[in-house]
């Protein structure tokens, strides 16, 4: 059966794997339609990956995947109204920190890749040319996952900055736990609570 852990794992990982696709020439929906098999088929090829190898895919991400995504954005998006507080090497330990709690909050559902599939969904023309939200369903045995993405243009490029599982957005699910945690201890309290979870992810391993 399906699992939440493999939408969050897909979703992360079409976040990280939007390289080698000709994004100058490719509409959003095809962008993540290709970007979501590409991922689907390099877990079932890659044993390492499938078991969940933190350091392979965070690798993977510095090499391929950071160009095609506006994490700043991202990352800005989940600080909310605190990222203009922040001094700018502070706001690079956040972009830091955060990559790598998702990539490793993610990593565990890779073992429960199996024969899934992704399937695009009708989506409703945006308002705004240079903004899209672009709706999937992950399908396989049980019932279908619903994952959509929002997407901004930058020139030519398509890139993701926002991910919503069963109905939840990735960056407001953080936004909230993100504040409370500035508002008690800081721009570095949360800085530092990362650092300490992801510390504590990596030595458990």
């Amino acid at each position: 059966m399906f699992s939440r852990r493999i939408a969050l794992f897909l979703s992360a990982a079409a976040l990280m794997l939007a390289s080698g696709v000709a994004s100058a020439q490719t509409a959003p929906e095809a962008l993540i339609k290709q970007v979501s098999t590409e991922v689907l088929d390099a877990v079932k090829a890659d044993k390492s990956i499938k078991s969940g190898d933190v350091q392979k895919i965070i690798a993977l991400v510095d090499a391929k995947v950071m160009p095609h995504v506006n994490f700043q954005r991202m990352t800005a998006s989940a600080v909310g109204r605190y990222w203009r507080q922040a001094t700018p090497e502070q706001q690079k330990r956040l972009e830091d920190e955060f990559k790598i709690l998702l990539v490793r909050t993610y990593s565990g559902a890779l073992a429960q890749v199996r024969d899934q599939t992704v399937q695009l969904k009708p989506s409703r023309p945006s308002p705004d040319p240079n903004e899209v939200v672009v709706k999937t369903e992950i399908r396989g045995q049980g019932d279908p996952i619903q994952l959509d993405y929002r997407l901004e243009k930058a020139g030519n490029d398509w890139k993701i900055y926002d991910v919503n599982v069963l109905g939840v957005w990735l960056v407001e699910n953080y936004r909230n736990s993100f504040a409370q945690e500035i508002g008690a201890n800081g721009i570095d309290g949360l800085v530092n609570k990362l650092a300490e979870r992801n510390k504590s992810a990596s030595s458990s391993k």
